[in-house]
C-alpha cells in the first residue's frame, strides 16, 4: 500500500514543484500553494458522485457526452470554481504567473487523488503510463487555465474574455484528451501522443509569456 500511495503522489509533486520553479520573478508562498494543492485533492468526491449520478441514470453515455461534460466540463468546472473564489479573489494572487502556480497546484490535487484512487483499484503496473498522461494532463489544463485568470488579473482591459477563457480552453482541451481515449477508432486513439506534445508546447508557451510579463510591467499585458 506504501508503494501506491507513493508512485500516486511522486508524479503530482513533481510536475508542482517544475511549474512553482519556473517563476523567475516572484514566487508565491508554499502555504498557499500548499492550500490549492488540498483543497483540489478534496472536490476529487464531489465530481465522482455527480459523474457517478450520471452513469448510474444512464445519462451522458455516448463517447462525446462523457469526453465534455462529464469529464472536461464538470472537472474543469470545479477546478475553475475553486481557483476563481478562492484564488483569485486572494490578496496573494498579484502577479501574473500566480495563476499558473495556483492553477497547476488545485489540477494537481485533484490528478494525485485520482491517481491514488485507480492505482489502488487497478494496480502500480500502470503508474508510470498515468504520470505520463492523466497526471500531466491534468497539470497543464491548469496551468492554461490559470495563465488566462492571472492575465485577467493583471489586465486593465478584456478582463471578462480572459476569466472567460480560463474556463472553456480547458474543458475543450480536456474534452479533447478524453474523446481521443474514447474513441473507438484505433488511429484516433493514437492520436493522443502528440496531442500530449502539444499540450506541453502551449503551457510552457503560456509559462514563457507569464514571466515576460512580469519582467515588462510597464508595457500593456494585452500586446503580448
Amino acid at each position: 500500500m506504501f508503494a501506491v500511495i507513493s508512485a500516486g503522489i511522486a508524479p503530482g509533486i513533481a510536475l508542482l514543484c517544475y511549474f512553482y520553479l519556473k517563476d523567475d520573478y516572484e514566487r508565491t508562498t508554499i502555504a498557499m500553494v500548499t492550500r490549492n494543492f488540498v483543497y483540489g485533492s478534496l472536490i476529487v468526491f464531489p465530481v465522482m458522485v455527480l459523474q457517478y449520478a450520471f452513469e448510474a441514470e444512464g445519462y451522458l453515455l455516448d463517447a462525446f457526452s462523457h469526453a465534455f461534460i462529464r469529464a472536461g466540463l464538470i472537472e474543469e468546472f470545479f477546478k475553475w470554481f475553486l481557483l476563481f473564489f478562492l484564488s483569485y479573489k486572494h490578496a496573494r494572487f498579484n502577479e501574473h504567473y500566480d495563476g499558473i502556480v495556483f492553477g497547476a497546484a488545485i489540477s494537481l490535487g485533484f490528478a494525485t487523488v485520482e491517481n491514488i484512487l485507480y492505482l489502488i483499484a487497478y494496480g502500480i503496473e500502470g503508474a508510470i503510463g498515468r504520470a505520463f498522461f492523466p497526471v500531466s494532463s491534468h497539470a497543464l489544463f491548469g496551468v492554461i487555465m490559470g495563465y488566462y485568470l492571472g492575465k485577467a488579473s493583471v489586465s486593465s482591459s478584456k478582463t471578462f474574455i480572459w476569466v472567460f477563457l480560463s474556463l472553456t480552453l480547458p474543458v475543450v482541451l480536456h474534452g479533447l484528451y478524453d474523446f481521443m481515449l474514447l474513441a473507438a477508432n484505433q488511429y484516433v486513439k493514437l492520436l493522443i501522443v502528440p496531442f500530449m506534445f502539444f499540450l506541453w508546447w502551449l503551457a510552457l508557451q503560456k509559462v514563457k509569456r507569464a514571466n515576460l510579463s512580469q519582467r515588462t510591467k510597464d508595457l500593456p499585458i494585452d500586446k503580448e
